[in-house]
């Protein structure tokens, strides 16, 4: 709760906004994938499309919160590719069980179902990063 806490009053504006920034393309980016696995290439599953899609978002995402968001270019790329690779592996596999639950068990469109899991993902990946990934 401390962590938490201490971390509510270091809150930049400036930061928030360019994580929206980065987050909104690196979700154009796992959408525009996940679109083509399902349209194109007609992946049967939308939890694997997704699972695939997720990778070009992440990586996305990483480039843009290591360089624009956090600018914490500073500090070894391996040790934070590891913890950001463990934080959004987390996360990436809660968007996909929600997916698969919501369109493969369910039978709702995926659409919808991307829009919840990412509502999700953005709650827990901005202090997962702050916290864990891009720490002062």
């Amino acid at each position: 709760m401390r962590v938490i806490n201490q971390t509510l009053k270091r809150v930049n504006h400036a930061e928030i906004i360019r994580y929206i920034m980065n987050g909104l393309l690196a979700t154009a980016i796992h959408y525009g994938v996940l679109t083509f696995n399902i349209e194109v290439v007609e992946m049967p599953s939308a939890g694997l499309a997704n699972l695939v899609a997720a990778i070009f978002g992440i990586t996305a995402s990483f480039l843009g919160s290591r360089h624009f968001v956090f600018k914490k270019y500073q500090e070894p790329i391996i040790n934070q590719a590891t913890m950001f690779g463990i934080l959004y592996a987390t996360i990436a596999c809660l968007h996909g069980v929600v997916l698969y639950v919501w369109t493969d068990m369910y039978k709702f469109d995926y659409r919808i179902g991307f829009i919840i899991a990412t509502v999700l993902q953005v709650m827990l990946s901005y202090w997962g990063n702050k916290i864990l990934v891009f720490k002062a």
